[in-house]
């Protein structure tokens, strides 16, 4: 077998998860095909000796296609076809895992595709990918052209429409804004003890570019660390909803400087995602919490 015919092989045990992945970005038959098939043009004119997983190239090839052909888009737009997800596409592939699956199936119908279709691209984009193919977003945030951080804020954005952005915040979100609210208080009273409490023990601190050049650590890594890093400081910070999620911001004269992102899981922080870029920041939707 030579080396085209197996490029082809390998393109063809991917295919059905490119389709649905293409299907999921554009919402139309035609144009996932369209997608699918440039990423075999391109893939059989590239150079693929070390790329070391040819699924997750190819995935990224077809989803920057694909959101070309979403970006590109003017008076052409296709309305959602069937009442679910062809058969074609529904199929598993070696790259798909049974858990994805039955998210995948729960989330086909045309309904949730009128909902995409209200998406900005690089949203849409980024939701499908995390959401329901569980791509990195690290993997993502090139694609986009953003920071893995912004990649992770356009995707919770696109949830929010998905999910309902009028729902009322309940319990769980409640309970994250009591969270954040007790983080800010602990760092700024130099509570060493309470935020080791409220962090989860393995957290994780990142730093966009922006905020290094400030004097940021990039990454901090651990509890103990990032409490040390908070402990005393953060006096400033304000508690605030970043896209509808609790985070915290440091303004100046009024403007956005800072802004905190939090992930909680379990009652815990696991993450904290500190973006001062002025352009990702002066995209984010963020209200100042009161009381």
């Amino acid at each position: 077998m030579d080396d085209h015919d197996w490029l082809a092989r390998r393109f063809e045990d991917n295919r059905t998860h490119l389709r649905a992945v293409a299907f999921r970005i554009l919402g139309s038959r035609s144009d996932a095909e369209d997608a699918v098939q440039e990423a075999w043009l391109r893939l059989s004119r590239s150079d693929t000796s070390e790329v070391a997983n040819l699924g997750g190239w190819l995935t990224t090839v077809v989803a920057r296609v694909s959101l070309n052909m979403l970006q590109t888009r003017k008076s052409r737009r296709e309305e959602p076809q069937g009442t679910q997800l062809p058969d074609a596409l529904a199929g598993r592939s070696d790259t798909t895992r049974p858990e994805d699956e039955a998210l995948l199936a729960d989330s086909v119908g045309p309904a949730l595709l009128v909902i995409l279709d209200t998406l900005d691209p690089a949203e849409r984009l980024a939701f499908v990918l995390h959401d329901m193919f569980a791509v990195p977003f690290d993997d993502i945030a090139p694609i986009v052209g953003r920071s893995s951080a912004a990649a992770r804020q356009l995707a919770s954005r696109a949830r929010r429409r998905v999910q309902g952005a009028d729902t009322p915040a309940g319990p769980d979100r409640v309970r994250q804004r009591e969270i954040v609210a007790a983080f800010l208080a602990a760092s700024r009273n130099g509570q060493f003890d309470t935020l080791l409490a409220l962090l989860d023990p393995e957290v994780v601190l990142r730093a966009d570019d922006v905020t290094v050049k400030m004097g940021a650590a990039a990454e901090v890594l651990g509890a103990p660390a990032v409490a040390e890093t908070f402990s005393g400081r953060a006096r400033a910070a304000r508690p605030v909803l970043i896209d509808g999620e609790p985070g915290a911001m440091w303004a100046v004269d009024g403007r956005p400087r800072v802004v905190f992102g939090f992930t909680i899981t379990a009652g815990r922080i696991v993450g904290i995602d500190m973006i001062s870029d002025p352009t990702i920041v002066g995209e984010l939707d963020l209200e100042i919490l009161t009381g």
